[in-house]
């Protein structure tokens, strides 16, 4: 017999006990808890976002559209929940964006603004 205490997977009810000046993540059937973004991260973020614009325009419109892009959106992926800084699905994925707490279509892009309290759960995730 081992000795090693035996882990409980986390659960979904274990995210929503996540203070709201968290962020909470599920990988792996454990329960990833961060501090909320720096603003230097934010800021990586916005910018980034704002340069990606023309791609989550309507396809008649200016730029290149095609694009659904999200900042941080809860996405809920073979029992995980995972939080990207940055989502965009295909406008022929997902044609209608839908108005709910958490998405179920996996996106076709991730992006992730690397801070050093995240790195390594943003790299392997």
């Amino acid at each position: 017999m081992s000795d090693k205490p035996s882990r409980r997977e986390a659960t979904y009810e274990d995210l929503e006990r996540v203070p709201p000046h968290f962020v909470g993540e599920l990988v792996g059937g454990e329960l990833y808890v961060s501090p909320r973004p720096r603003t230097v991260h934010a800021r990586a973020a916005f910018r980034l976002g704002r340069a990606l614009g023309p791609f989550d325009r309507n396809p008649v419109g200016e730029g290149p559209g095609g694009w659904v892009l999200l900042f941080e959106p809860e996405l809920h992926l073979g029992g995980e929940a995972l939080v990207p800084d940055l989502a965009g699905w295909r406008r022929e994925r997902m044609p209608e964006l839908p108005d709910v707490t958490a998405l179920t279509l996996a996106p076709d892009w991730v992006c992730e603004v690397l801070s050093p309290s995240t790195e390594a759960l943003d790299r392997v995730g």
